[in-house]
Order: C-alpha cells, then structure tokens, then sequence
C-alpha cells in the first residue's frame, strides 16, 4: 500500500496493482491526462473538469507499458466511468520527481517494467515454486541446484546419459533447465538419446524464433537451475490472465520447444487463441492471484496426461488484441476502484449485475453432417532393410547381464539405450580377447557370431535406440533350435540366453518426405482442406488445429521408425518447423503399454506356429501347384494370392532361381570392390559396397539350409533388400536385380499375408492377438467426446466468424507396423461386418481388397465419424461412418501394375465422374523419389476420394465400383461385436461407408 498526497477533502488512500508488464508500443486513449515535468496539460484543462467529484486513477509505468496498445484500449473503456479520471505520470515525474511533488490521485495503477523495477517475488523461480507449493497449487516436480560455494550441500549434480539427478531427485530425460532467474529466458529442455538427444534451447523471441534445437545433450555447468520434469501438452501452451480472484482469460499458444516458430498476426504479433478453462483451472488461477497479491495477474499452465500445472507466474500483464478482454478488463478494473472508493466520495453507485452470457452453441443447418472423429492407423515410411542375428549365449557374464536390467521378472530383456548396448559390447569384446588368447577355452559362443555382434554394435560410431537393439530370452533347459538354418540339437541340460540382435529397419531420408507428405495431404481429409492442401494454411485441417477446437493425440510403437514416421507426419500435417526431435517428444505418444501398437515378432502364438509349418511344407514341394495346394494355400481366394501362385508354379523352382541370382548379386558385389572405381562408392543412406555385401552375403547363407532345403522364412527379407536395392540404389547397375525383383515379390506375396493366417478363422484369431487391444481403443475413440473431456476447446464468445464455430473433431493416428495394418484388415475383411453376399457394393470394396498384392509403407486405414445435429440423438440418421483405405506408396512395379481403387464420393463430385483414376493421389511426386523434401512436391493432389466435401442424408451411391454404404444400426454395438469375433449381420440405423482409394503417395 502506498500513501500519496491527496487534495483538501479527499481520501489519501492510493490502491495499486503490481506485476510485470505487458509488451508493445499504442497511441495515446481519449479522456486521459498525460503528466509530464511541465504542468501545461493541466492548465488547459482546468476549465474542462466536470462539477462532480472525480476519483482520480495514476498510471505509473515507463512510457512503453503505459502507452501499450493494450494499457490505452484498457485505459479508453476506464475513462467511461462516468466518476473516474485517468492520469499518466510521464518518465520524468517517475524518475526524477519526489513522491511529494507527483499530482494527487486516489488510485495508482503501477506495475514493474524495465528502468521501474519493483518486483521482488516474481523475479525469482525459487520464491515463485515456493509459494506456488505453500498454496497447494500443482506444478512439475522439480529440484533446485545452487551452485553456491557457501551451500554446498545444494551443489549434488549427477549426470547420466539420458538422466541427471540433483540433490538426490532423478529426472529421466526429457526434463527442463530452468536458470533461477526468471529475467532469464534461457530454458533448455534435453531429449532422450531414443529420441534422437540433443536438446531444445528456447530464449526470448527474436523476429519469428522463440528456440532452436541443439545437438549439445550435455546440462550446463556453471550456473544455478531449477530442473523439472517435461510435461507432454501435444504443442501447446494455454496462458492465463486475472483480472481480480474472479475473472480468467485465458488463451493457447504454439508452445515454444516445439519447433521454435513464432506464428504471428498481420500485425506482427505472436498469434493466440482464446480458450476455455476448467472448472478446477478457474479455481487455480483464484488462488494464484490472491497468493501473489496480483489483482491483475498474468500466468502460464501446462495441459498434460488430464492435469494442469503452473510452469511460470508473470506477474501484471494484459491480452493482446482482444476486444473483449479489453471491455472486460475495464469494467472489472472500474468496478473495483469505485467499490472501494466511491462511498468515501458519497457517489451514488452500486455494481451492475448481469445475467451470465449464454454461450453460443450453433447447430448445423439442413442435412449437412459434421466431422466428429476421425481415426487412422498408418504403416511407417520407407526404410533401411531390416536385419537380425540369433546366437545362443552362456556365458555367466550375459547372465549377469540379464539379472541386472530384471531380465528374470518376465523372462526377456530388450536393450535399447546406448548404456545397455554398450554393455553388451563390452562383454563381446571382453570375450573375443579371451577367445583370441585361449581358443580352445570353456567359452562355448561361437566367435564368428560374436564378431558379427562387435561388428553391428560398433556400427556409425555411436549408438542410438532408433536402428539397434538386443533383446535376450531365457530358456530354463536351454535353447531347443540353433538359429538361422543351422540344423536342430538335442535339448540342452543347462541354462542358457536367446540373443537376438536387430538393427537396419530405420526410417530412411525418403521415408520422411513421404510422412510428412501425407501429413500435408492428410489435412485434405477434412472439411476445408480441398484444392492445393498447401495453399489454405488458413482453412480446413490447419484453422480447425490453430483455434483449438481440434483434440489431436498421436500415438506411435516403441520402434524408431515408427516413431520418426510420426512426426515427421505431424510435421507436415500442422505445418511445423525444424527437428524432428522436439517434435517427436511433444506430438508423439509412446503406445507399447497393453500391447496397443507393438508386438513382440519372436514370441509366435501357437496358431501362428501352426500357419507357419504348413506354409513351409507346401513352399517345399518340388512340383507345380496343383488343385489341392490352391485350397490348402488359398482357401479364401484372394486375387492376388491366386496370381502369385500362378507366376511361381513350382516353388522350389523359383527359390532354386531366386538362390542362383543372389549368388550371381554377391558376384557382382564383390568385383565392384575390387574395381578402383569404387573404393569411395557411397550408396543411398551412407552405406557402402562393404555393408550391402554383408547384406546379401548373408540371405545368401541363411535362405538354403544345409540340408539343400530352403528357409521360406527369408524370402520377406529377400525382397526387402532388393526391393531397397532397386528404389535406392539402380546407378549401380547391377545385373539379375530385376528378375530377383519379380520372383521374389511373388513369392513374398503368398508368404507375408498368409503369416498372418490362412483360413478366415486363423486369420481372425491371429489378428485379434496381434489388435485386440488397438480395436478396444478405436471403439472409446468412435464414442462422441464428452463435454467434461479436458482439452484445449475455442471459447464460443470468440468464435464469430469461424464456419461451424461448435465444432470439436477427435483425432487419433495410430502409427505401427506392417502387422497390426494386415491383422485390421483381416478382422475388418473376414470378422462379419457385413455380409458381402446381400451387398453388391460391399463386395466390390472387398474384391479391391482382394486384389491388393501388398500393403507398402504409409499403408492408411482411417476410420471418420460424422454427425448430423439436426436429427433426434436417437434417431437413424444422426451417425455417419466411412472406411477409407489406401495400399500406401506406389512400389517400383510396373505402371498399372496395381489395382484402380474408386470408392465412394459424394453427389457434389457426380460431374467429376468421367475424370481419370478419379481421387488417386498416384502422380503427387511424380518420377523418381527425392531426398529432399522440397523437390519432392511437384503437383497439387486432388482430396482422396473427397471426404472433405459436405455431405447429404442419406448419402448417393456412386456408380464406380470399390466401394459401399450400407444404413446400419447401433454402430458402436457393431463395433464391440466385431472386438470379441462374432460374425455380424446388418440391422438398421447409421450408416457405415467403405471408401477404397489407390495409393495416396508415390515414392
């Protein structure tokens, strides 16, 4: 409380609001007063003051915060009370003036800005999380380091690889680095070495940059810091504005650590948007004005995992340009000063009481549909050929190994951080010495695989979780079967560990143009998105994000490649910046817990066991399939399958050829590394002549046994490498490659689909123990969003101007592999959904379905929820579903190799009807795949399909073939009768669409 002088008659009492101030420079509000060293202002208005008596406000403030555009549409509405007048005390009265000497005024409005630094609390973290815990208000855990050397008790700092812990408390990256001051504004947030490491440097914004991203992984180390954890808010930020215990304004923001982009207005400032807080948000932002002593109070909360945290408390600040703010800010800032002073003044006035707003809830008109949901399980881009090693190891080292990660608990161990894998160097090493000083010792590892193990972990210098990992199981009585064609050996008496080592399969330059490609694309899925989907930043997918309305979690595998293909995705879908890094820790959930996106590929369910023996006998027949080999192998008569059979004919045969043509490819290898040429060669990824050897070298081992039989299970990996080979690397020129290309690609076509079962009923229950989980959290998706749901919604007040200004659309993208795509087709194809017997037009989706030869990388399933709010909540009508599908990237098969997909499109697109492969987005990077994102765009895609397009109740059929609709009933009661495998049949009410397009991008 500060006392000034007042004039004879009048309260000495000055009320005054402290904080931080806001930004910014305005032009001078109407019907205030200006004080400067001179008094001429005043004396011209001397005869211009009204006969009732006035409370007198003071702004003291350095001239940029008082004459901020805010201060002046604030002190504008002020100025409308009819008992109040303004002054503004210039820099000179401030500074220069005594207190005695400044004007009298019954109110001072002052507040902290730089050359009138008054704050005390709020300049400093450690007194700001105090008193933020002191009033029970939640904040990120965290701990204090003082590097004070009369402290040093405070000063225990211990850094790990992806940890550090202070003082005891252990924060696993990604974790904050906040300096104590909170004048500074250099904060760092460090990401795991799975996700790439390095770190996010974020700093107060310079022209359109708010942060960048470092390689630098390391903490600093001078200096004091605040270290917390990281709080995942999918991108953004929410900032809240007091006005008073009673009144929060609240806005969102891109947060900064995302990728370090400043969105800004026509006016040049950082674009926000309003949005609405909880119940329990309102609650804190009372307790953080009244703990603070801020009437006008500016702070920010973090949205994660359904909780609200305060990460920063500003101090006074206002809203940047808005109207309502303003007009709300006034009449707060009005009412208080009068309540308290106008009975001093013997003014009659008491506080106007209104009704409160009611919000504004708008409703479609006529029979146009909303987009409620929209859910889609995407494959991951494309990759490096995946690569794998099995060696039995007993060594009590690897036990040791073992029992210190918890390997006993369950029986396996995965090892996937750089320490774990280091460690397992370690005691390779460890062993090929003593191998090479005793070679007949008790070590019973084979040297050759353990050279194959040093040789892979010692791979690009260092190591990273997204491209290698060893995973170790336990067999109490020993392993029963040596790996990788060496022949079976009685069961051992003694203990020992399976290794398998993986590595390769990660996401390649390539993959990542084509990710972030169909993010781009993928904004044309919703309404507003058609056209040149990068040409309305302002419209569709982009508008429904940057307001709010849109509640979008992304959800991907513990795979690198997946997880890199996600964000990458979320890049090009929310037109971000930067790293993909920062990205990947904030857009990107991690779904491996209850199995919902990965699966472990070395623990086969006896039913898969029993898909495989037989598929190896059939493939071991040295004779041309016959009548009872096409009913043993392709019961279902898929298309493609039937074809592929009837290109491979014999199939020892055609592994005898595909044999002789690796063997003539490793030939060929082997002189280009003796031709001078190539002794700096460098192929596509950085890899060399050495490692591509290494590649084939060991197809060619592992795919003939020693018994002359042959490992069917090599022939996926087979295609993989040529199919790599081919894309990426044909300026090599390597002869045979093209043939090897189409044998094993027919014979890749029977084998990776009929893995996952070969009758309808095998093909059901492998893929409900590969998806179960996947397909009970599509069903809680599907479910209409609850009002309570607590995500980032546009405040309806603010929402003039926006089409459908009611609208929140759910999205979910589920990112995963090849395995969990096939077993959702498989339950969607063969669970009973409908009856393709009694629906021509679900039997032409099926029929493309059929003739699909290979899901490929960027494989989309997207299931979309519409919902019509002019129809009764239990009526027919009111739901909408559609299932689009697209095969993923175009392969290098031959053009018009693979099948035309034409699915369903609505009546406003009737005209486009005689166009040409009609909603294919085939030719959206057209020849050769680009490493280089930018010359990979070439052309505008066309919407795939149009769903975007509004939509009429009931819908009209189109006359292509590939697709169907069909009126349904309860959809969620058919969608839990599909999770638990019961053959559905069709029965009244909603409607259910198959929408079957062709590939969405071409590599």
């Amino acid at each position: 409380m500060w006392s000034l002088p007042a004039s004879e008659g009048e309260s000495a009492t000055a009320h005054f609001f402290l904080g931080a101030g806001d930004e910014g420079l305005g032009t001078r509000g109407i019907g205030m007063r200006t004080e400067e060293s001179d008094s001429e202002l005043l004396e011209d208005e001397e005869d211009e003051v009204p006969p009732e008596p006035q409370i007198i406000v003071g702004i003291c403030a350095m001239t940029k915060k008082s004459k901020s555009k805010p201060m002046t549409q604030i002190l504008e509405r002020l100025c409308r009370f009819d008992y109040l007048t303004v002054i503004i005390l210039g820099e000179d009265v401030i500074l220069n003036e005594p207190v005695e000497n400044w004007p009298s005024c019954h109110c001072l409005i002052s507040f902290h800005s730089k050359g009138w630094s008054h704050q005390l609390f709020l300049t400093h973290w450690r007194t700001v999380y105090r008193i933020l815990q002191e009033e029970g208000i939640d904040l990120p855990r965290y701990a204090v380091l003082n590097r004070d050397p009369a402290r040093p008790e405070e000063c225990n700092l211990i850094e790990g690889e992806d940890q550090v812990e202070v003082n005891g408390a252990v924060f696993p990256k990604p974790f904050v680095e906040k300096p104590v001051s909170a004048e500074d504004h250099n904060v760092y947030i460090y990401y795991p070495s799975s996700a790439g490491g390095g770190s996010q440097r974020l700093f107060r914004k310079i022209g359109s940059r708010s942060s960048v991203y470092s390689p630098e992984s390391s903490v600093r180390k001078t200096g004091s810091y605040i270290y917390e954890e990281f709080m995942p808010t999918d991108g953004t930020d929410v900032k809240v504005y007091t006005v008073g215990p009673d009144y929060a304004h609240a806005e969102a923001r891109k947060s900064p650590a995302l990728d370090g982009k400043v969105e800004r207005d026509s006016e040049g400032k950082e674009i926000r948007y309003p949005v609405m807080l909880t119940a329990m948000e309102k609650l804190v932002a009372r307790k953080v004005c009244v703990a603070f002593k801020q009437t006008v109070c500016g702070f920010d909360l973090l949205r994660a995992n359904g909780h609200s945290f305060v990460c920063d408390v500003n101090g006074f600040s206002f809203v940047k340009n808005s109207m309502k703010y303003y007009d709300d800010c006034a009449k707060i800032l009005g009412n208080t000063i009068m309540r308290e002073l106008a009975p001093q003044f013997q003014i009659p006035w008491s506080i106007p009481t209104e009704a409160e707003d009611i919000p504004i809830v708008p409703t479609t008109s006529g029979t146009m549909m909303e987009l409620r949901c929209v859910i889609a399980i995407i494959r991951h881009g494309d990759r490096t050929p995946k690569q794998k090693m099995k060696m039995e190891v007993t060594h009590p080292r690897f036990f040791s190994l073992f029992e210190k990660h918890g390997g006993y608990k369950t029986g396996k161990l995965k090892l996937k951080r750089p320490e774990q894998l280091q460690e397992v160097l370690d005691i390779t090493r460890l062993l090929l010495a003593e191998l090479e000083k005793e070679p007949g010792g008790e070590i019973e590892e084979k040297t050759g695989k353990l050279e194959q193990l040093k040789s892979v972990l010692e791979m690009y210098g260092h190591f990273s979780g997204i491209n290698r990992k060893v995973q170790l199981t336990y067999y109490p009585h020993g392993v029963k079967a040596t790996n990788e064609g060496q022949d079976q050996q009685q069961e051992a008496l003694t203990p020992s560990l399976l290794l398998v080592l993986k590595w390769g399969g990660e996401l390649t330059p390539a993959g990542r143009v084509q990710a972030e490609e169909l993010g781009r694309a993928f904004r044309c899925m919703y309404p507003g998105g058609q056209g040149d989907y990068a040409g309305f930043p302002g419209c569709g997918l982009l508008r429904l994000h940057s307001t709010f309305r849109h509640d979008l979690k992304i959800y991907a595998s513990d795979e690198g490649r997946v997880q890199m293909t996600a964000a990458a995705f979320a890049k090009g879908l929310l037109a971000l910046e930067g790293e993909l890094t920062p990205i990947l820790v904030q857009m990107v959930k991690s779904a491996n817990m209850n199995g919902l996106l990965d699966s472990d590929g070395d623990s086969l369910s006896s039913c898969q066991h029993r898909v495989k023996a037989r598929l190896h006998h059939i493939l071991q027949q040295d004779a041309p399939f016959g009548p009872e080999d096409y009913d043993q192998l392709a019961p279902t008569g898929s298309t493609s399958l039937l074809n592929s059979m009837a290109v491979i004919k014999n199939p020892v045969k055609v592994c005898d050829q595909v044999f002789a043509l690796i063997e003539n490819l490793t030939h060929q290898i082997r002189e280009r590394m003796q031709d001078p040429k190539s002794v700096d060669l460098q192929l596509y990824h950085s890899e060399t002549l050495e490692l591509m050897l290494q590649r084939w070298s060991k197809l060619e081992r592992d795919f003939r046994q020693k018994s002359g039989r042959y490992d069917i299970s090599k022939i996926p990996d087979i295609y993989d490498c040529v199919k790599y080979d081919v894309q990426h690397n044909g300026s090599l020129g390597l002869q045979g490659t093209a043939e090897l290309l189409r044998l094993s690609k027919a014979l890749a076509d029977v084998v990776i689909p009929q893995e996952y079962g070969i009758s309808r009923e095998e093909k059901l229950e492998i893929a409900v123990g590969f998806c179960l989980p996947l397909l009970r959290k599509i069903l809680l998706d599907l479910q209409r969003t609850h009002e309570d749901e607590s995500v980032n919604k546009l405040h309806p007040l603010y929402s003039r101007g926006v089409l459908s200004p009611g609208r929140h659309v759910r999205t979910r993208l589920y990112f995963t592999s090849e395995s969990h795509v096939h077993s959702l087709l498989s339950v969607f194809r063969y669970g009973g959904l409908l009856d393709e017997t009694q629906d021509a037009q679900w039997q032409r989706a099926l029929a493309y379905l059929s003739a699909i030869s290979e899901l490929n990388y960027m494989t989309q399933i997207v299931i979309m929820l519409y919902e019509d709010n002019t129809r009764d909540p239990l009526s027919e009508e009111r739901f909408h579903v559609e299932l689009h599908f697209s095969p993923g990237v175009k392969g290098v098969e031959e053009e018009g190799s693979a099948p035309a997909g034409c699915g369903f499109r609505p009546a406003s697109s009737e005209n486009e009807e005689m166009k040409t492969d009609q909603g294919s987005m085939e030719n959206l990077c057209p020849g050769k795949a680009s490493d280089e994102p930018d010359r990979a765009l070439q052309t505008s895609p066309q919407p795939p399909e149009g769903p975007g397009l509004p939509r009429r109740s009931p819908l009209i059929r189109n006359r292509k073939a590939g697709s169907m609709e069909v009126m349904g009933g309860a959809w969620e009661k058919e969608v839990v009768k599909l999770l638990i495998g019961q053959y559905l049949r069709p029965v009244p009410g909603g409607h259910v669409l198959l929408n079957f397009s062709s590939q969405l991008v071409s590599q």
